[in-house]
């Protein structure tokens, strides 16, 4: 997933932007990124668990973070690192709706070596924007 973390913005939050040809692309780029934060090698978290996600939101960027949100309180409720593979986003009308299934496990310690705690995802210099060649997504992880 394309993303990248960013040095110098924040002295006590993780910075970074994550990209993608599509609004899915970008989101499954953020949570990727917010999920490495984390935890350090993404392609140890098995495909064990699942859970649904829907969020609705009038505004596209507010749905970003609160998608973000979601994989922090999964992680801070049941100990699940997820991941997402596929997701759908549409417009209805006034809002877009989010539809998706995460896929991962439980934190084990022997297997998933762990970062940072997130424990949250910040509006400081939150953005999401379409360029020329996609969409892109800037955001501030608080540790």
């Amino acid at each position: 997933m394309p993303y990248t973390f960013i040095e110098g913005i924040t002295l006590a939050d993780i910075a970074f932007e994550a990209w993608g040809g599509d609004l899915e692309e970008t989101f499954r780029s953020a949570a990727d990124a917010t999920m490495n934060v984390m935890v350090e090698e993404l392609d140890s978290i098995q495909p064990k668990e699942s859970r649904g996600i829907s969020i609705e939101h009038d505004a596209l960027d507010l749905l970003l973070f609160n998608f973000l949100q979601e994989f922090i309180y999964y992680k801070d409720s049941e100990q699940l690192l997820l991941r997402v593979s596929k997701l759908i986003i549409q417009k209805n009308n006034s809002h877009y709706t989010l539809k998706t299934t995460a896929l991962g496990e439980k934190i084990d310690p022997n297997r998933h070596r762990m970062r940072v705690d997130v424990k949250a995802v910040t509006l400081h210099r939150f953005s999401l924007e379409e360029t020329d060649r996609g969409w892109k997504a800037s955001v501030i992880l608080d540790i």
